[in-house]
């Protein structure tokens, strides 16, 4: 007999244990219904000269004769293949069912294994699925063997998915004889060393007599094997003629089969795996994910399950290695207890505290250089050990990033007095939690609290129904993972429609960059509409970043609702949609047109991608009447004035109206009013007073930013470029003083004199610092680059990978201007009459 063809394309796993069950598991599985698993066995029918020779077409007549000579070789392939998986799935079932009489046996005696009604649990229907198997293979058998176009078997598919009630019947007991089996194996040392190795008869032409297999495994075989059976029904149907007799046949058992398990799958969800606690509830876990918790005052990090009826926080215990890791739950709350503190009920809970973000962007710096690092060690084939040790710096790097960047407060609160509080980055995470919480508290939830027998089963199974595996930092990617984008998103944010009432509406993008989600760009507020039309462009800085999503919020004016905490956000979310950024789509020169569809409103938007070589440029403009890529002295000569005038008129109207901006110069103003800004400082209009004066603020701070970084070379010039990184390099503070200073004054006149009314406004900026939050170290991450990076030429030299000189240069860039801003005032006159700065007491 031929039939092991193709055998380990219907039961891949052999007797293995099964791969749809991560260690061990209490899982109720989902099946799969769609034919999409169907094997290709023509292909291989052809190569393994298994008995079977390839159809001889010669002998064949018509082209109808050789399609019903090919349909009938494939029909007979597949059966080939689903009679030896079918003799694997006979053998599993057999030795089950072998130590069932001896436990049996004993059950009845003074020192039983297990009791009668343990047994029925853990065996109910396997014996009834035995017999229907056999039966249905040693008729099938013969059948193939003696396989020619006369052959009929359609009806003893028919009959077997005619039997499928007993497989409703063993589904519906799985979880609870899993249960059983494991409780068994806990209390009773013998019916573990059984239930560990039930020993499995290899096919009859294996070279492998038996095989070892956990009776938790086996006891999912039945499952596994409902889904095996429709596949090859749709594969038998595929290659039989609509008028052979077995068609009819063969189609009323797949629509019998196919009922049976979308019956049976609405119970079943793949992840949703239940535990059962010691009442018999079923708790299934709906979310998980790794959460900041505020606790005592400090920042830590938890792995928060959210099951049917109860949120649980836990920490992964520190374990020896090789032992199993386990939770240790820190609290839990019964969802019927649990509420979400409104904003101003919220004063009694502690105020978060935040990290400057200079040195969150320090941190960022750093783990880019160890980046750079990495790469070079990798490329000169370095030790591994000088990897290992760089790869266990940039963790905890990215680990204390991810510990402590999450500003936006998520508080919980259970009504019986405590209140928790986390802190994510990331207002889409926040709401797909709370989301997740009040759908589950729609239904009748009861409250009640778990003895701690209760609560050590729930936290143990913590570890084998868990989604989320590691914690989300870059360096636990494998090496083959997509690093994600570096470089510059352009996203326009056109428009929305699908609302059912006029409100006041804006958008947020954020993206994921060291591992997590942050909030990185805004809309204005389109106001009482149900079709907003933004038309927004911005540019979003991507650091390996792999995702862009979308929110969109109904404005809040409600001054009761905004509360004291400057990261609550009250607006209320309307919809929410995410979408992979796929560096092949994205890294065309042209707009990509998109539509987010989320909560029924659709959301209308288009990108493209700059990687960071590409916006490295410095590009001279081609006419020179205007002032975006002219030379700064073309500019000021033209004007017969020191410093240019866009320069003087972006920094009068901060000055006078933005300078309490929260995160001014740090936001992107919309694209498209910094175009027009462009357009009209480049055409000298007269206009340009009043249509500042109207502008967003943050298109103005935009233009001014544009304006110095389309310079054809820095404000610092090529030429001091090497200069300047070496000065800044020098650790004698005297020594870096006078080499400072000295730059300085090597400057050409409009470029120093420019300088220095941007450092002093950049200082009046700081100053406000607790409003606007922008330190001195964020407004030199900002303009750094913006002022001494070097042109295209200049930068060629020594461009090798784009993130590896950007984080190097950018730091080293960022501190130059740092320098400057933290010194005492400087002087043009001073500096021009000195020849040394200070006395040089070195």
């Amino acid at each position: 007999a031929d039939f092991n063809y193709g055998a380990d394309e219907y039961d891949a796993e052999g007797n293995e244990e099964p791969k749809a069950l991560p260690e061990g598991s209490e899982t109720m599985p989902y099946i799969d219904e769609s034919p999409t698993m169907s094997p290709q066995l023509s292909a291989r029918g052809q190569e393994s000269g298994d008995g079977v020779s390839p159809t001889p077409t010669d002998g064949l007549g018509t082209g109808g004769e050789r399609d019903a000579g090919k349909g009938l070789e494939m029909r007979k392939l597949v059966l080939s293949g689903f009679l030896a998986s079918e003799e694997i799935y006979i053998n599993q079932l057999e030795a089950l069912l072998l130590p069932m009489k001896p436990l049996k046996a004993t059950a009845t005696t003074s020192q039983p294994v297990l009791t009668l009604q343990q047994i029925e649990t853990i065996f109910y229907k396997i014996q009834d699925i035995y017999e229907i198997h056999k039966e249905f293979y040693d008729s099938l058998c013969p059948k193939v063997q003696q396989w020619d176009s006369n052959v009929t078997m359609g009806h003893l598919f028919q009959k077997l998915a005619s039997q499928l009630g007993v497989y409703k019947a063993f589904v519906d007991n799985y979880k609870i004889a899993l249960e059983t089996a494991e409780k068994c194996s806990q209390s009773n040392y013998q019916f573990q060393k059984i239930s560990e190795e039930l020993k499995v008869k290899g096919p009859k032409d294996s070279k492998e007599s038996h095989t070892s297999v956990t009776m938790e495994a086996l006891l999912y075989k039945p499952i596994d094997r409902v889904t095996r059976s429709t596949l090859v029904l749709h594969d038998l149907l595929k290659h039989t003629p609509a008028d052979h007799p077995d068609y009819p046949l063969l189609q009323d058992a797949l629509r019998i089969s196919q009922n049976f398990l979308s019956s049976i799958n609405e119970d079943i969800d793949p992840r949703r795996t239940a535990v059962t606690t010691p009442k018999g509830e079923t708790r299934q876990l709906i979310k998980d994910g790794f959460l900041v918790e505020l606790s005592e005052g400090s920042r830590k990090l938890r792995h928060v399950f959210l099951f049917t009826d109860v949120l649980l926080c836990a920490k992964l215990k520190k374990t020896a290695v090789g032992k199993h890791q386990q939770y240790d739950c820190k609290w839990y709350v019964p969802l019927a207890d649990l509420v979400f503190p409104s904003p101003e009920e919220s004063e009694h809970c502690p105020q978060v505290h935040v990290i400057p973000d200079h040195e969150l962007e320090d941190m960022k710096m750093k783990i880019s250089t160890i980046k750079s690092e990495m790469q070079k060690e990798k490329a000169n084939k370095g030790q591994s050990r000088a990897i290992e040790r760089l790869k266990k710096k940039m963790f905890e790097n990215e680990f204390w990033l991810l510990l402590n960047s999450p500003a936006i407060p998520f508080r919980i609160h259970n009504r019986n007095g405590k209140s928790y509080l986390f802190l994510l980055s990331s207002d889409y995470e926040r709401s797909e939690w709370r989301e997740a919480i009040q759908r589950l508290q729609k239904k009748d939830l009861q409250a009640f609290v778990l003895s701690s027998v209760e609560l050590q089963v729930l936290t143990g199974s913590c570890f084998k129904l868990r989604t989320v595996h590691n914690i989300p930092v870059t360096s636990n990617k494998d090496d083959d993972e997509s690093p994600g984008l570096y470089g510059f998103l352009h996203v326009i944010v056109h428009s929305a429609k699908g609302f059912k009432q006029s409100a006041n509406l804006y958008c947020t993008l954020e993206v994921d960059s060291f591992g997590y989600f942050v909030s990185k760009a805004k809309t204005r507020v389109f106001r009482d509409t149900t079709e907003p039309q933004w038309n927004e462009e911005f540019e979003i800085e991507l650091e390996g970043s792999q995702s862009l999503r979308i929110l969109c919020y109904e404005k809040c004016y409600d001054k009761t609702k905004l509360n004291k905490d400057n990261n609550e956000i009250v607006d209320k979310i309307m919809g929410k949609g995410q979408i992979q950024l796929d560096p092949q789509a994205v890294q065309t020169k042209n707009w990509h047109m998109d539509v987010i569809e989320m909560n029924g409103i659709k959301v209308e938007f288009s990108m493209k991608f700059t990687s960071r070589d590409m916006s490295l440029k410095r590009t001279p403009s081609k006419k020179q009447t205007g002032v975006f890529g002219v030379k700064i002295s073309v500019v000021t000569k033209r004007e017969r004035s020191k410093v240019p005038y866009i320069v003087r008129q972006c920094i009068e109207e901060v000055e006078k109206r933005g300078i309490e901006e929260v995160g001014i110069y740090r936001i992107s103003g919309v694209a498209t009013d910094i175009q027009a800004l462009k357009a009209v400082f480049d055409a000298n209009n007269k206009d340009i007073l009043v249509m500042l004066s109207d502008m967003d603020i943050n298109a103005i701070a935009g233009t001014l930013k544009l304006y110095f970084r389309e310079l054809p070379e820095p404000l610092l010039t090529d030429r001091l470029y090497p200069a300047f990184m070496e000065g800044i390099a020098l650790s004698d503070p005297a020594a870096k003083e006078n080499c400072m200073m000295h730059l300085l004054r090597s400057l050409p006149d409009p470029n120093l004199i420019t300088f220095l009314f941007l450092l002093e406004h950049l200082k009046r900026v700081a100053e406000k610092e607790p409003i606007n939050k922008m330190s001195l170290h964020n407004l030199a991450t900002v303009f750094g680059p913006t002022l001494l990076r070097p042109s295209e030429g200049e930068s060629k030299a020594h461009l090798t990978l784009a993130s590896d000189i950007w984080s190097h240069d950018v730091m080293a860039q960022v501190q130059v201007l740092l320098y400057y801003l933290q010194h005492p005032p400087i002087s043009f006159t001073e500096l021009k009459r000195n020849t040394l700065y200070f006395s040089t007491d070195v």
